[in-house]
């Protein structure tokens, strides 16, 4: 299973974005299912002045926020940070949902998620 950030979602809805058009091309010859997290769905509904855009993402299968996410997202902010290395909260609640879910991220900010995969977060290359 794929799950896309935010970044690449914009990049994909964006119809004048070659990047997201080679994101599109590249999550359809995987050929694996593909969702969002919940995280990713709260700031895009956000941006309400999208709403095509919010529209078509609600069809996305969504993956929740459950405790075992909390657990381990509370042990990957605490990690990273002992190391010298923080990363955002809402990055390390989106990499271990992908994590618990034994899922690949499909991500532009690489640099948000790099420090994360020492801990088992797997980037879709």
């Amino acid at each position: 299973m794929i799950v896309l950030d935010t970044d690449v979602l914009i990049e994909i809805f964006d119809k004048n974005s070659t990047k997201g058009r080679e994101a599109l091309r590249k999550i359809i010859e995987k050929g694996e299912p593909i969702c969002i997290t919940v995280i990713t769905l709260q700031v895009l509904y956000g941006l309400s002045k999208y709403a095509k855009l919010v529209k078509d993402v609600l069809r996305l299968p969504v993956l929740n926020y459950k405790k075992e996410d909390v657990i381990l997202a509370s042990e990957l902010e605490l990690k990273t940070e002992r190391r010298g290395k923080p990363v955002r909260r809402t990055d390390t609640m989106i990499a271990a949902m992908t994590i618990n879910n034994n899922a690949k991220l499909y991500t532009f900010n690489t640099k948000h998620f790099k420090p994360l995969e020492e801990h088992g977060l797997k980037l879709l290359q």
